[in-house]
């Protein structure tokens, strides 16, 4: 019972400092004189009021949360937001209904940038600036959750990445407080300095502003329905390459390098692999698309790395319909799909480090199967990985396809194709935004799906986002037994 009280009491914290967040959109449109500003009044006092409700309703002076409670307190967290957040789009004059609401709100706070939204050129400004705040604060949210809270759940071999290897207590959140402040001067920085090139590159403030917000948070989404093809500057595309994968890479070891480590980020292993990763893909697909005519070496580098940037980091942001450039790019974006940044960052998927350490499981099997009499140990890093690591890194990625999968035969029992129904399935749970087809590819949207299958993939969007086992372990009977 105490425990659910501290957990409604977070909960009303979030949606107090969510309705004060709705204010800068009422600003911003009250200051180009368009009437939405009421719309984010509106749902700001609503949610303020829920907020406050709970908060007086679950007071309590001993916060200490327990270790079960945390799993409910992570889910309701980014669940609840969401379903206030999606208010001020029912409120507002885009006429909307609460189920495309809520799949925009919760793919803008997951960072997923999947919408069903068209005709982004003449929307009020504020709706477009709230959808790139709910992407910003979802980005630095994850960030806090994967740094501090989900390696002591020990999800999906997230253990690795304890900030405090030697605190095994109940307590969650080690230092919580120096954490979140230095994630967020991080990132508020570097969303600055993305903010500064893009409008030196010619993007207007409001544009620069919003897109660092989405470029910074892996997140996509745009100010224009053609996405980052709007933007003819091949420079702007090269900043965005350049700031997406700042934002793919754990941020923590950027405050390691501010305060002295300047090798940090080369010395992570899992940094070193994507990058790796990276260049391999983006020289791959460059040959590809060159070869076939599609552009000159130079454009094709550039289309290349862009696209191939924005899928791997789950941004989804597009300079093109790359689905039309051949049947090769069709299945290599789909296989990037499921790849993903650096754990402890902005970006989705499965993870880079959880490739990494198969990959470490094979060779060591290898080795074990040529010299069975010697003893074989998995090493990523400098760190020793032990068996509890690898069973819980290989139950992920069985869960992972399995969640994929059975999404995309629900989607499949509405009677939505194949194709639309697989890639919808996987760019949902991996929070990357654009799927393959003319439904739900870089040239389209979520709109015409039906309800049924938006709310499937707004829960694919939330246990995906949550590295899948935050959310299923609160519907065994063993989480509600004490």
């Amino acid at each position: 019972m105490h425990s659910g009280k501290v957990v409604g009491l977070v909960l009303g914290a979030l949606l107090v400092a969510l309705a004060v967040l709705m204010l800068v959109p009422a600003l911003a449109d009250l200051v180009a004189q368009r009437d939405d500003w009421t719309a984010f009044l509106l749902a700001a006092a609503i949610t303020g009021f829920a907020g406050g409700g709970l908060m007086l309703a679950f007071s309590t002076e001993d916060r200490d949360l327990g270790y079960r409670a945390t799993f409910m307190m992570t889910t309701l967290g980014w669940l609840g937001v969401s379903a206030f957040a999606a208010l001020p789009f029912v409120f507002s004059r885009i006429g909307v209904s609460y189920t495309d609401a809520f799949f925009e709100a919760i793919s803008g706070v997951t960072t997923t940038g999947a919408t069903v939204f068209s005709g982004l050129d003449k929307m009020p400004p504020g709706i477009l600036l709230w959808r790139a705040l709910l992407q910003w604060i979802g980005g630095v949210g994850i960030i806090v959750t994967a740094v501090a809270i989900l390696p002591f759940l020990r999800v999906g071999g997230m253990q690795l990445f304890r900030t405090e290897s030697s605190d095994r207590s109940e307590k969650v959140l080690p230092r919580p407080g120096q954490i979140a402040l230095a994630i967020a001067e991080v990132y508020l920085l570097l969303t600055l300095v993305c903010a500064v090139l893009y409008m030196f590159g010619g993007m207007t403030p409001f544009d620069a502003m919003t897109h660092a917000m989405t470029t910074l948070s892996t997140g996509g989404y745009s100010t224009h329905d053609a996405s980052f093809g709007y933007f003819e500057n091949p420079w702007l595309s090269w900043v965005a390459v350049v700031f997406m994968i700042a934002g793919s890479l754990p941020l923590v070891v950027y405050i390691h390098m501010i305060r002295g480590e300047h090798d940090a980020l080369w010395k992570d292993p899992q940094v070193r692999g994507f990058l790796v990763f990276i260049v391999i893909a983006v020289l791959i697909l460059t040959r590809s698309i060159w070869m076939d005519g599609h552009y000159d070496l130079l454009e094709s580098l550039r289309h290349a790395a862009f696209n191939v940037v924005s899928i791997v980091t789950t941004t989804g942001y597009a300079t093109t319909d790359y689905t039309t450039w051949s049947h090769f790019a069709v299945m290599f974006f789909f296989l990037l799909t499921f790849v993903g940044g650096c754990t402890g960052s902005t970006a989705g998927g499965i993870k880079i480090f959880r490739f990494q350490i198969l990959g470490i499981l094979f060779r060591t099997q290898m080795r074990q199967t040529l010299y069975p009499h010697v003893a074989q140990t998995l090493r990523y890093g400098e760190r020793t990985v032990d068996r509890e690591i690898v069973f819980s890194v290989g139950l992920f990625i069985v869960l992972y396809f399995a969640t994929v999968f059975g999404i995309a035969l629900a989607l499949g029992a509405l009677g939505i194709e194949f194709m639309t129904a697989i890639s919808a399935s996987a760019t949902a749970v991996g929070n990357v935004g654009p799927g393959l087809g003319d439904i739900v590819g870089p040239s389209g949207n979520f709109a015409t799906l039906p309800d049924a299958a938006k709310w499937l993939l707004s829960a694919g969007m939330l246990m995906g986002r949550l590295e899948l086992l935050t959310v299923f372990i609160m519907f065994t009977k063993d989480y509600w037994q004490q």
